[in-house]
């Protein structure tokens, strides 16, 4: 099989009596993939998630240096020396898991304790947490809404918000990104409804940001609620950095505030924020929660610690802003297509997916560790290098990165 004939969507859609032969075409598929060198994902770590990570390179055999340039580790936290000894502390105490559900026996006074600091620094009365921010959005809006209400989604949104508003069975409703008018001639047609309003504060791929203040506005003229996915922007936008809604002057405004753990936070997981009301009834109705284990109280101590140092080291923000403000200003002046990014998420369009297939294999022969980005992820004819930066990057890492980028870029005409 010639991979460069097909991409990822041609096996989503493929139909036969036996459901494994998709799988079958699909490994053939990915054997000629990997033969091209064009397959730059599942790089086997060696290293935390530093500015140089160590790989063991799958095409070589040997141990492999990189700039990585595709960590959501946004501020470096996930290997700051406090949070990894208040994660060895928790596991002396409770061990790595606490073998139940939260409601059951699986919720310590650590999970309480990291739960009180996510509802001070949102802003809001109560909060809970899962072991994932998949599961998150999905067991809040499958737990909130019924057959005769309506779920409405920005079309850029995660797939775990898109998830959830299928599987509530709510009459599902989307508008085109930030497209506020049709947000608007939706709601107005929903009046007699019960309506949730899912949108996200930074978009993962094209780091642009919510029109959040015009929608706010809008949900409170049709009488919707508002939750906002704050993956992408707590710890990096805002003053203080507690994220888009913070951004917009909109704290304590928002009826439901999502995050994840697994970005800033520098570990795993998901929280809510809202009412005191609404999230007593999401431990009882949302089965994402109650139907699995607890987040290890590991996580929960070492993400306990990593909102302390946001609120204590505003420099590691600080210096992260430098580091985005100065690789935008470079990719633009080279002439990149970078988008409206307002994020440490920097797109590089490049077009087709052919292009970037090859320019990511020499992207990573070239000791940069990046992110590529196809088609069904993003738009056919809209691939792209997505870059996540790092306040712990150095510049020289930063203008070898450029560097590399400049030259790949000229060769395949993207620049």
């Amino acid at each position: 099989m010639d991979s460069d004939n097909y991409s990822l969507v041609d096996f989503i859609e493929y139909n036969d009596p036996d459901i494994f032969k998709k799988a079958h075409f699909f490994y053939e598929y990915a054997e000629d993939y990997i033969a091209k060198k064009y397959f730059t994902y599942f790089r086997t770590l060696l290293t935390s998630c530093n500015p140089e990570v160590t790989i063991l390179d799958r095409y070589t055999g040997k141990k492999k240096k990189m700039i990585m340039l595709a960590s959501n580790n946004y501020l470096g936290l996930s290997s700051h020396p406090e949070v990894i000894k208040a994660g060895q502390e928790a596991l002396g105490q409770y061990g790595p898991g606490l073998g139940g559900s939260p409601l059951l026996c699986g919720y310590s006074a650590l999970h309480r304790e990291l739960e009180e600091k996510l509802a001070a620094y949102k802003s809001c009365e109560d909060a809970m947490v899962f072991p994932t921010g998949f599961s998150t959005n999905i067991g809040v809006i499958t737990a909130l809404l019924r057959k005769d209400d309506v779920v409405i989604s920005d079309r850029f949104n995660h797939a775990s918000i898109i998830d959830g508003a299928l599987f509530s069975g709510a009459q599902f409703r989307s508008f085109g990104h930030n497209n506020t008018n049709k947000l608007e001639s939706i709601l107005k047609n929903t009046r007699d409804k019960g309506k949730l309003v899912v949108v996200e504060g930074v978009y993962s791929m094209d780091g642009d940001l919510s029109l959040l203040d015009k929608i706010k506005n809008l949900t409170d003229v049709y009488n919707a609620r508002l939750m906002v996915d704050e993956a992408h922007a707590t710890g990096i936008l805002g003053k203080r950095g507690r994220g888009t809604i913070e951004y917009f002057d909109l704290e304590g405004k928002i009826d439901i505030v999502m995050g994840t753990f697994s970005k800033t936070l520098g570990a795993m997981g998901g929280f809510i924020c809202s009412t005191k009301e609404v999230i007593n009834y999401l431990r009882f109705y949302s089965r994402s929660y109650f139907f699995s284990a607890s987040l290890s109280p590991v996580i929960a101590a070492c993400v306990s610690k990593a909102i302390d140092i946001l609120e204590k080291e505003p420099q590691l923000r600080e210096n992260l802003w430098k580091n985005i403000n100065y690789m935008k200003e470079n990719l633009t002046s080279l002439g990149f297509n970078i988008g409206q990014s307002h994020s440490a998420i920097i797109p590089i369009h490049v077009g087709e997916e052919i292009t970037l297939r090859k320019m990511a294999t020499e992207i990573h022969e070239k000791e940069i560790f990046l992110n590529s980005v196809f088609y069904p992820a993003v738009p056919q004819g809209q691939a792209r290098i997505r870059l996540s930066l790092m306040s712990t990057l150095t510049k020289s890492c930063l203008d070898k990165a450029l560097d590399v980028l400049e030259e790949v870029g000229k060769k395949h005409h993207i620049i």
